[in-house]
């Protein structure tokens, strides 16, 4: 028998404590196995982006900047894509290059690497989520992000966004490394710093966001020292150096014209600071141009895009964060509160920019979808603790509250089922889901739908009896997005007033810019993303765009 205050149950709580971790454990790898099946099998069936074209243009001029031995310079005169790295581009345009896949095939490939990036975020989130706040944390964590339609949708078509916010995750999770080993960090440490910053930086200027976090870090430890700061801090730069070096030379390698002139990296950094054109947004109902956003743009897209669970987490997280800082007057406390800092600032200092710069945005949380894995890994924490902290109550309302998060995660899986292959179009309750969110918040603004949308075009002309006709295409999007999946006969074509038939996502109007009778739509939860026009029967004033 074990006597009243002993010590005997310690074990046996931890070989509890240990037996759930490994529970937990194994749900999120079956989670990541999980994402990693839904990868293959629906890696190839996505549409083009509008921006994928000149991507893949951009990756090619670089390699040939390459084979050339660096005399080929095109690559720095393409539009401006020179202000961006060419890291995803640069492996695409190899496997083309290396003849890997053709055709329709060639963009599939672009979705499927791009995929892998994503569930290269969602591991990396998981495991910083769990070296933080423990296995349950890095399980929630990870179904927070898979459920998010901005991530789990987004990672096939967003090729420069979510490599990016993957790149930007793994620094994060190497600097919390960093925190934890300094001031002499292990080298295993300090190499997957420096390649998952080398990646950053090889893809947007925006990854000194994660250099400042690291800094702010570094400084943060330093002050907690008691004594020999001034030495520690030498020790701590010192120790980094292999760290930068390998950044650096990964940086130039896909980013050249960052390397070419001191100053190229500043330019970049004021041209996205201003960075505006001829385009426009939509916010709560508000068509406005991207110059002109108010800088609650990106806060109000978080709060509704976020599903809802992962929203309470937040919630619970800020509500654990204020209870905290009382806390935190003891050195101890600010020891351990240390290894957050970074993934605090991660989520919230590009929030409390936007809202203070007002810098240009569109299409919603796009540009900062590097934001949405270190909200994971705070909202994860947020909800395992909430949930520990219900230890104390009745069993029936333990149950009952996990019984909620199941059927919060089983709901929002229901919505992105019905939206596939668009998830990235869902919208929480918040703007009144996805159907709410029609003429008030951005859709299709990639127009993925458009290949669906030539198919039932190939599928209309294909039942007319049509072949040796030869149509053309007028398309509310580059024409490449259509012209990679039209059938023989069919060509798209700039030549709008001419069109015989018109392709056009619903997104801001753009399918009342043109007559015609529809003749087939894309839809999904209720919603019409695309349309077919035939315009064949058209004469006279009845063929101008409008």
């Amino acid at each position: 028998m074990i006597p009243p205050g002993g010590t005997a149950g310690a074990p046996a709580a931890a070989a509890s404590v240990g037996a759930h971790g490994a529970i937990a454990r194994g749900l999120a790898l079956a989670v990541l196995a999980l994402a990693g099946v839904f990868v293959l099998l629906t890696f190839d069936q996505h549409g083009i982006s509008n921006d994928e074209e000149v991507q893949h243009v951009y990756g090619r001029l670089l390699l040939d900047f390459y084979a050339s031995s660096f005399a080929d310079r095109q690559a720095f005169e393409y539009k401006n894509l020179y202000l961006y790295g060419g890291f995803f581009d640069l492996l695409a345009a190899a496997f083309d290059r290396a003849g890997v896949a053709e055709g329709p095939a060639l963009w599939d490939l672009r979705h499927l690497i791009s995929a892998v990036f994503g569930l290269l975020g969602l591991a990396g989130t998981w495991l910083l989520a769990r070296r933080l706040a423990g296995e349950w944390a890095g399980l929630a964590a990870l179904v927070l992000l898979s459920i998010t339609g901005s991530w789990s949708g987004a990672m096939f078509t967003h090729t420069k966004d979510i490599p990016f916010a993957t790149t930007m995750l793994w620094a994060l999770y190497f600097s919390v490394r960093v925190l934890d080993t300094l001031p002499a960090p292990p080298w295993r440490v300090l190499a997957g710093l420096g390649v998952a910053l080398g990646c950053a930086f090889g893809l947007r200027i925006g990854a000194v966001f994660a250099v400042f976090y690291l800094g702010v870090g570094v400084l943060a430890a330093t002050a907690l020292q008691p004594g020999g700061r001034v030495r520690f801090l030498l020790r701590g730069v010192l120790a980094l150096l292999p760290a930068a070096a390998i950044a650096l030379a990964l940086g130039a390698l896909f980013w050249p014209w960052a390397a070419m002139e001191p100053g190229n990296v500043l330019t970049a950094m004021r041209a996205f600071s201003h960075f505006s054109f001829e385009l426009d947004t939509v916010l709560a109902g508000r068509v406005m141009n991207v110059g002109e956003v108010p800088g609650h743009y990106l806060a109000a897209y978080l709060l509704v895009r976020l599903p809802e669970l992962f929203l309470a987490g937040l919630a619970l997280a800020l509500l654990l964060g204020v209870r905290a800082v009382p806390a935190l007057a003891g050195e101890q406390a600010l020891r351990a509160a240390l290894p957050w800092l970074p993934v605090v600032l991660a989520a919230l200092f590009p929030l409390v920019y936007t809202l203070l710069a007002a810098p240009p945005l569109y299409n919603g949380l796009r540009h900062f979808s590097f934001v949405l894995p270190p909200l994971a890994v705070l909202a994860g924490m947020g909800l395992v603790r909430a949930w520990h902290g219900l230890s104390v109550r009745p069993p029936l309302l333990r149950r009952a509250v996990l019984g909620a998060c199941a059927l919060a995660v089983l709901g929002q899986l229901g919505q992105l089922a019905r939206l596939h292959p668009y998830e990235y179009l869902a919208y929480n309750r918040l703007a009144g889901g996805v159907q709410g969110a029609v003429g008030r918040w951005e859709q299709d603004y990639w127009a993925s739908s458009l290949r669906e949308a030539v198919h039932a075009l190939n599928a209309l002309v294909a039942r007319e009896g049509g072949a040796g006709r030869h149509y053309s295409v007028a398309v509310c999007a580059e024409p490449l997005q259509a012209q990679v999946w039209l059938a023989p006969g069919l060509r798209a074509t700039r030549d709008w007033w001419g069109a015989d038939f018109y392709l056009s996502p619903t997104h801001m109007g753009c399918d009342e810019a043109m007559r015609g009778r529809v003749v087939a739509q894309v839809e999904r939860a209720g919603l019409v993303l695309a349309v077919v026009k035939d315009r064949r029967a058209l004469v006279g004033e009845e063929r101008r765009p409008r």
